[in-house]
């Protein structure tokens, strides 16, 4: 059983349609304003989108409208129905934890089994058990006031996992953390949620990568590229994968196997499929030709630094000015006007790089993928 879920919310120009699988995560990623927070408020039952409809485990949440998302799903049905947020089975874990200030961790985890009807003991007996589970057992009697913001975070999961939910909300549950205690949180969501139905928006590629098992990529309100996570971070197709995945990407118009910048500069590479064209190994497809709008892209470990124009005419030469150089595993990264190169220390001590320097920046046009914007 899915998650299917259709919707438009007009005056958030969204529009889009997606599923999630009983023991998938999702990672939803995007630009601040892609419409992120939308689908999860829409799911949780805080907006009413325009029209659409979400059902969860063959239970409808919601069916709204006689739009175009509506008329997308293919029931016919052009009936309203809209479940209570409580209703619908759904945990949230947010970036700040929302912890009741009053009661205790344990009351805390303990109030959404109580809510939906158990117990008291049977209540307690749960919150014990979840709070185990995330390493918090020991906080069991303090109050939310005593915690620290990793502690606070994980009763926080515990109690929306104590509903044993159908599906779990995460917004960018690590937003919030310092640097020591994310690590700590990453490998706990990982292990809570193996088998289960989530879907986590986050900017944070390592937490796609190690706890999504596909991602899905949106742009002004609309869902512009979607595939397991390591076909997405490997052979990105939108200008926000790219960056996750550390390329250096440029904006033009497209006219064959060229980028034309802005600026005049013209960019040489190889096209790439569109999306959905085709598998991530398969032979690429031709860009259509007439200048629509694209984009270049390609890693810093192709580019070749140069003091002065290199020998020869090579299609990709970039006449840039170093900014920063920072240590990048056993590299160092070169960035320098938008751009970055990846070389090794033998290499910027013999070439003498530092900030303010200007250097050529070259790439062979078989490195480069130019795609639709």
């Amino acid at each position: 059983m899915t998650l299917e879920l259709t919707m438009t919310i007009g005056a958030r120009h969204l529009e889009l349609a997606l599923s999630v699988g009983s023991t998938e995560t999702v990672a939803l990623m995007g630009a601040n304003g892609a419409g992120k927070s939308s689908v999860l408020q829409a799911l949780s039952g805080l907006v009413k989108p325009d029209a659409g409809h979400a059902t969860l485990g063959g239970r409808p949440l919601f069916r709204l409208g006689t739009g175009s998302s509506a008329r997308t799903s293919g029931t016919g049905d052009t009936g309203s129905a809209w479940l209570p947020p409580h209703q619908r089975g759904i945990g949230t874990l947010a970036q700040e934890p929302l912890l009741f200030p009053h009661l205790s961790v344990l009351d805390n985890v303990a109030f959404g089994p109580r809510s939906a009807g158990a117990t008291k003991a049977a209540a307690a007996t749960t919150a014990w058990q979840w709070l185990r589970e995330v390493d918090a057992g020991d906080l069991a009697q303090r109050k939310p006031a005593q915690l620290s913001g990793g502690q606070a975070q994980r009763v926080a999961l515990a109690r929306a996992l104590a509903t044993d939910p159908e599906l779990l909300l995460l917004d960018e549950p690590m937003a919030a953390l310092d640097v020591n205690t994310t690590p700590f949180l990453r490998s706990l969501l990982k292990r809570v949620l193996a088998g289960r139905r989530a879907i986590i928006v986050t900017h944070d590629v390592l937490d796609a990568l190690m706890l999504a098992d596909r991602i899905i990529v949106m742009e002004h309100g609309r869902i512009v590229e979607a595939g397991p996570t390591a076909a997405v971070l490997t052979h990105p197709r939108s200008a926000f994968a790219a960056s996750l995945a550390g390329l250096n990407v440029l904006s033009g118009s497209l006219s064959g196997s060229t980028l034309l910048m802005p600026d005049g500069v013209k960019v040489a590479g190889r096209p790439a499929g569109g999306p959905g064209a085709q598998a991530p190994h398969a032979a690429p497809e031709p860009l259509a030709e007439g200048g629509p709008e694209g984009m270049a892209a390609f890693a810093p470990s192709s580019v070749s630094v140069f003091l002065s124009p290199p020998a020869g005419s090579p299609r990709n030469c970039f006449q840039v000015r170093v900014t920063e150089l920072e240590p990048h595993g056993g590299h160092i990264r070169v960035r320098a006007s938008g751009l970055a190169a990846d070389v090794s220390p033998a290499a910027i001590a013999e070439l003498g790089l530092e900030p303010g320097t200007e250097v050529f920046f070259v790439v062979k046009a078989a490195e480069v993928v130019l795609y639709p914007a």
